[in-house]
């Protein structure tokens, strides 16, 4: 069996970087070898990564890959390209597509689609409706990441609203519920507010945007599902925080002793209002990106321990879907190529280390979803690796971009972190622009 060495990285693992090599055998990391531990064998391969970090492979637990259906904007194939491309070698799909993933024959044709269609390993929610919670004790909790809770609408109809169904859900099943948390009824009063304030304009300015998906209607939202996890006992992983007031929710406990648990997207600790000057519905999503205020207390979060994850919410639209203003364009964006080294550029600015980068994105989600033997550079674990080089300046250009939708919010940014190889299971998925198409992930498994 071949052995690869990847040589003289600085590996950043477990809260520490350290220089040091790694050898991939089998799929698996054979040998970690710091502190002039000697290799046990000789290698077929050598991959000199002088100047460069080894990082585990990143871990997304928060994707729209569009597939099925909504292939016109993006798919499996095209999606999982571009994480490879981005250090992604996991992925947890949402289920929010044509048809819902909301029952049994739903899921398996997902599943059997990612085993087709996805480069990088996988798993999928089981969405959550105000009647379906009866089939949640039919999942496979080795198989399925968790059940998703839409608190608030957004693309796909999913809103559950009824208060004898949350209940029901959160006290139907041991399973992960992550939800989107967003007061239906406060975005409701703001969007006629605005409406009459805007009344014979075409539609409201994207600006409002965050002024209708308000810190009111997030906080609320929260709250009852923390509430209501907290009065069942349930597992609950509240998605996508955009506000400096829900923060006051969580615990900084370590994660260990945690069953409540927060995620933080890169979209919303990159940009901040101020941004639709210039970006306008390109950077629309819900929850909406809110004032600077906001960004910087999350930032601060995920330093403190109160955000345990940091996910994409990728999501793909064509740029004609994005054209109108906060009414009319769909909500979200493509991120998943370049999320991992928009959070280095942050290391470099000094708002996070790369080892809170490391935990945040690779560590925690494999220790929230309990998946087996991933998420960690250790001995015996699956070689999901990625290699970053610094200091290598490189600009976002249309030509650069593998989403199937073709454009992205960081056109024209330079970033100074580079993403040179990704492996997946000990594989090259990817090797300095270059993906490997003919290559499938492994389904994810999570220990019970």
């Amino acid at each position: 069996m071949k052995r690869t060495l990847i040589h003289n990285a600085t590996i950043v693992n477990e809260g520490e970087s350290i220089q040091g090599s790694v050898v991939i055998e089998n799929g698996r990391i054979a040998e970690v070898l710091i502190d002039w531990k000697p290799i046990s064998a000789p290698c077929d391969e050598t991959i000199d990564a002088t100047g460069c970090y080894l990082l585990p492979g990143i871990i997304d637990d928060h994707v729209h890959f569009r597939d099925p259906g909504l292939t016109h904007k993006a798919d499996i194939f095209t999606e999982s390209r571009a994480a490879a491309a981005g250090g992604v070698t996991s992925i947890m799909d949402m289920p929010n597509t044509n048809p819902l993933t909301i029952t049994l024959d739903a899921l398996n044709a997902k599943f059997d689609l990612l085993n087709e269609k996805c480069i990088v390993n996988h798993s999928c929610y089981f969405g959550a409706t105000n009647n379906n919670y009866d089939e949640f004790s039919k999942l496979d909790k080795h198989r399925v990441c968790g059940i998703k809770l839409f608190m608030g609408s957004s693309t796909g109809n999913m809103l559950v609203d009824k208060m004898n169904s949350l209940l029901n859900i959160f006290n139907g099943t041991d399973m992960l519920i992550a939800a989107h948390c967003e007061d239906q009824e406060v975005i409701k009063n703001n969007t006629a507010k605005y409406k009459e304030m805007f009344a014979g304009a075409e539609d409201i300015p994207v600006q409002k945007h965050p002024s209708i998906r308000s810190t009111e209607a997030c906080y609320n939202s929260s709250e009852l599902a923390i509430r209501l996890a907290g009065i069942a006992g349930a597992k609950l992983h509240i998605l996508h925080i955009s506000t400096a007031k829900e923060l006051s929710l969580f615990s900084d406990a370590p994660l260990s002793e945690k069953l409540i648990t927060a995620e933080a997207c890169v979209p919303h600790l990159f940009f901040s209002s101020t941004d639709y000057k210039t970006l306008g519905t390109r950077i629309k999503c819900n929850p909406a990106i809110k004032v600077k205020s906001n960004r910087e207390a999350l930032r601060a979060a995920v330093n403190s321990g109160l955000i345990d994850v940091i996910a994409t919410d990728h999501a793909p639209h064509l740029l004609s879907e994005k054209e109108g203003g906060a009414l009319k364009a769909m909500s979200g964006m493509p991120m998943i190529q370049f999320s991992l080294v928009s959070m280095l550029e942050l290391v470099d600015e000094g708002v996070f280390t790369l080892e809170t980068i490391v935990n945040k994105m690779c560590h925690a989600p494999a220790e929230i979803y309990n998946i087996h033997q991933r998420g960690y550079i250790r001995e015996g674990y699956q070689a999901d690796l990625v290699l970053v080089r610094p200091d290598t300046p490189w600009e976002v250009t249309t030509d650069k971009i593998l989403s199937k939708c073709g454009w992205s919010p960081l056109e024209g940014h330079t970033f100074n972190w580079k993403v040179e190889k990704t492996f997946a299971n000990g594989h090259l998925i990817y090797n300095e622009n270059t993906v490997d198409d003919a290559y499938r992930g492994e389904e994810l498994r999570f220990n019970i």
